[in-house]
């Protein structure tokens, strides 16, 4: 979902040299790419680096999967009067 958004948001306006490295990112290993995208990766090449912060935004770092969460209050039960 996420390259496909970027593709429908950049890819009509791009360069022909952008679309071609575009291309180039889509061919590797679709692990790699997950790592990539995931922040767990850079790639070595500059111009699939650039490409690959630009698809993710300026903060490639990880984040943890239950940061989203909402915390749920657990108050202790009332004591009973004996």
């Amino acid at each position: 979902m996420l390259l496909e958004r970027f593709a429908r948001r950049v890819v009509p306006t791009a360069s022909a040299e952008q679309r071609t490295t575009f291309a180039r990112f889509l061919e590797l290993p679709d692990p790699v790419l997950v790592d990539y995208l995931l922040g767990q990766g850079i790639p070595p090449q500059p111009e699939l680096a650039a490409l690959v912060r630009h698809i993710i935004g300026p903060d490639p770092a990880p984040r943890h999967p239950m940061a989203d969460v909402a915390p749920v209050r657990h108050d202790p039960a009332p004591k009973r009067a004996l």
